[in-house]
């Protein structure tokens, strides 16, 4: 197929990559920053704006950091996606954004005549490197049909949740429980090296029983280890925690231990670690308790 692909960042290049390896023929937009040099190949034609990109494919998958600059490269007024859409295309948003905002841009969209699917995933680089992406799809089903050979070359455990939105309340409902998960598992080793205890020992015991999980196991390890390289940044998970907190006023739900874990992150970020992978929100707990599990 002929697939734009717009946000080669840490998880949009390896897969972008994978659909290019299963055959795909993908163009690129420059219009921000050059595509990456391994993916200009038989299979990567690089294009100037986003609009060009559209105009050359039958789907066009968006991978970018947030709200904001999915709105500019799908709706800019002079090279935005839509003066490239036709009916029969689909624009396929694959980033964490605001679900009304994506309702809203898939009205938008549905005027030119083109389909509409959010599909924000879940697995950070492991799972966009190995292609077993947890998939979180919103929109109509014979969309979702269309598009959903590319997702399964991008991952593993692909749902339609329900109509266009629906995935990304889905994505902001899984980083709650990620972001409080991490907390958690901070907590616990903090607690038990503070007490004397070896915190990869007390890691490799909990991961047979039921406090077992893929946090414990993966960002466990980061802690104990203290590689904060990012998988995924302090700042995108801020960003994800933020639309929590602002779909929950409108909702009126509380949401207290997410607002609290909010609160983490952003002392990291007031210590220059916005940059930091999501594991690091153990430094924040290690800041109060004056302690270092690393020591």
């Amino acid at each position: 197929m002929n697939i734009g692909f717009i946000g080669t960042g840490i998880m949009g290049k390896p897969m972008a990559y994978n659909l290019q390896q299963a055959g795909h023929t993908l163009r690129f937009s420059e219009h921000f920053e050059p595509a990456p040099a391994e993916l200009l190949n038989a299979h990567g034609i690089a294009c100037k704006t986003p609009d060009e990109v559209a105009r050359g494919s039958e789907i066009i998958i968006t991978m970018l950091p947030d709200t904001p600059h999915v709105e500019d490269v799908l709706f800019h007024p002079e090279h935005g996606v839509i003066h490239g859409l036709s009916a029969g295309k689909i624009v396929v948003d694959m980033s964490s954004i605001s679900p009304v905002a994506t309702k809203s841009f898939a009205q938008r969209v549905y005027a030119t005549g083109a389909e509409y699917v959010d599909a924000p995933v879940s697995g950070g680089e492991v799972g966009a490197k190995a292609g077993t992406l947890s998939i979180m799809a919103g929109g109509n089903e014979s969309a979702f049909q269309r598009v959903k050979p590319l997702l399964d070359v991008m991952g593993k455990n692909i749902t339609l949740v329900g109509n266009v939105g629906d995935g990304q309340t889905c994505k902001v409902a899984n980083q709650i429980i990620v972001a409080l998960n991490i907390e958690a598992v901070a907590e616990a080793l903090l607690f038990a090296s503070k007490s004397g205890a070896d915190p990869a020992r007390v890691r490799e015991a909990l991961m047979g029983g039921f406090a077992a999980s893929r946090v414990l196991e993966v960002h466990g390890e980061r802690m104990i280890k203290g590689t904060f390289d990012p998988g995924f940044r302090i700042s995108l998970h801020q960003k994800d925690l933020n639309l929590a907190l602002e779909n929950a006023r409108l909702l009126q739900v509380a949401l207290p231990n997410t607002a609290t874990t909010q609160q983490l992150f952003s002392t990291c970020a007031a210590h220059g670690g916005s940059g930091w992978d999501h594991s690091a929100l153990i430094r924040a707990l290690e800041e109060m308790a004056n302690f270092s599990i690393r020591q």
